[in-house]
């Protein structure tokens, strides 16, 4: 009997909380410590507004009937839009900055940045444009929340960059990954572009403070805003040019700029409407309003597996476990034998499901076939089950390469499933158990009384 090694290896492809990661450093406070140094980084800690309940809700019914006539409804985001979802903003009176300019440090985010999930309104969003009624985002943030929301990337324009996605400079392929990108400034990366006719260097996409807007982005966000009939501006505080007057090119044309902010902003004369409340909240009134359903974000993670099998050249060589990534172990078998692995992960505390397992057949007399499944397409099969089930843990198999000693095979999780409410702005999706639920709650009890609503390329 021949001793062979079946040596398993296992590597994270484009994905996180499959396992328990060290901390990442917390966004923004990462981003922002990132940057180089800038005296003026414009009004800070402004108190935050709240309209009367009477008067929010009028304003709201008014902003649905806005959206609703709309032809051409362009979105414009900041930060605000993101900090249910525990990423603290900049200037508002708990802001990176505003803490920074006290002297009193900056702020705590409630979990990493990788692990943040899209809120309620970044869902939104998406139904909005799945209804034909959102044409265009333009974002000033880099968390990329709308890309993990599942929002068209030829539909976005991230002015500032995106902390989670690299760009090759030659064929300008983007790669999205799962852990936030180590530098700024638009600098090279470790690492290159897969293309085989390629391999360059890719590049960091944040800006730093001198850095101009992208070109591609800059001049397709402007494109929108001035065919836009209406600018909807959330959780911005419009002061950082040139940004900032984008939304403002609408009105040139004829179109009007709505606004939706807890402190007020430097083109608030300027805007037909303005909301002084939490934005997860008016945009739960809105969807409410329009009878469109905020669908359920669930998150799909990647791992990919290495097998191979090899003749033991080492008496001394004994099994052994990484606790480091890439997770790696060996056992010995025979050559003659048919047997399965069953590999279980346990998933980190805020999934949907604490574990999943993968079964791994292995013979080393023949080998297996080789495919590509439509990824796209797996994934929404995958997504429709979890969302009909009301249970994540399911995973399926995206491809597999098969060699005569190995074989490389990737499969994808649905790990989490965050259901929001427009019906019922203080309703399900803080029941979720994720730290959106938690973040969401705070800020709804720290605001005003609720409200109730009358009837490109892109690489993983």
């Amino acid at each position: 009997m021949n001793s062979h090694f079946a040596s398993f290896r296992s590597t994270r492809k484009t994905a996180t909380g499959l396992e328990n990661l060290k901390k990442s450093r917390e966004m923004s406070l990462g981003y922002a410590e990132k940057l180089s140094y800038r005296e003026d980084v414009g009004t800070v800690g402004m108190p935050e507004k709240f309209d009367s309940p009477k008067l929010l809700q009028g304003k709201i019914e008014e902003l649905a009937v806005m959206v609703q006539k709309s032809k051409h409804l362009v979105v414009f985001t900041g930060a605000g839009i993101s900090t249910s979802s525990g990423i603290p903003d900049f200037r508002g009176p708990k802001g990176v900055w505003t803490l920074q300019r006290a002297g009193k440090g900056v702020p705590d985010a409630s979990l990493p940045f990788h692990r943040a999930a899209p809120t309620l309104t970044h869902m939104a969003l998406v139904e909005l444009e799945r209804a034909g009624l959102l044409k265009f985002v333009i974002s000033q943030n880099v968390d990329s929340l709308h890309l993990r929301s599942g929002f068209p990337r030829e539909k976005l324009a991230e002015l500032h960059g995106n902390s989670f996605k690299e760009v090759c400079p030659c064929c300008k392929t983007e790669y999205l990954r799962d852990f936030e990108i180590e530098t700024i400034g638009l600098k090279d990366t470790p690492r290159r572009c897969t293309d085989k006719n390629c391999g360059a260097r890719l590049k960091d996409t944040v800006l730093d403070w001198e850095d101009a807007l992208p070109p591609e982005e800059m001049n397709s966000a402007e494109e929108q805003c001035r065919a836009a009939d209406l600018v909807l501006c959330l959780g911005t505080s419009l002061q950082i040019t040139p940004a900032c007057n984008m939304p403002l090119l609408s009105i040139k044309n004829g179109g009007k700029v709505a606004i939706v902010n807890l402190q007020a902003t430097p083109k608030d004369k300027k805007a037909s409407l303005v909301i002084h409340g939490l934005v997860d909240k008016v945009i739960a009134g809105v969807m409410c309003i329009l009878s469109l359903r905020i669908p359920p974000y669930i998150r799909t993670d990647f791992i990919q597996l290495l097998l191979r099998h090899t003749v033991k050249n080492r008496s001394d060589m004994k099994p052994v476990v990484l606790m480091e990534q890439p997770f790696s172990l060996q056992r010995e078998t025979s050559m003659t034998s048919i047997f399965s692995m069953l590999l279980t992960l346990n998933f980190s505390d805020g999934c949907g499901c604490s574990s999943s397992s993968i079964e791994c057949h292995v013979n080393f007399q023949k080998q297996k076939e080789s495919f590509v499944r439509d990824r796209i397409l797996v994934l929404q099969e995958m997504k429709c089950t979890a969302e009909r089930q009301s249970r994540a843990g399911q995973q399926s198999i995206l491809e597999r390469e098969s060699l005569p000693r190995a074989e490389t095979s990737i499969h994808a999780f649905v790990t989490n499933i965050i259901r929001y409410d427009a019906e019922d702005p203080k309703g399900s999706w803080m029941n979720s158990g994720s730290s959106t639920s938690s973040n969401l709650a705070k800020r709804l009890v720290e605001g005003a009384s609720g409200y109730s609503a009358s009837t490109k390329k892109l690489k993983c």
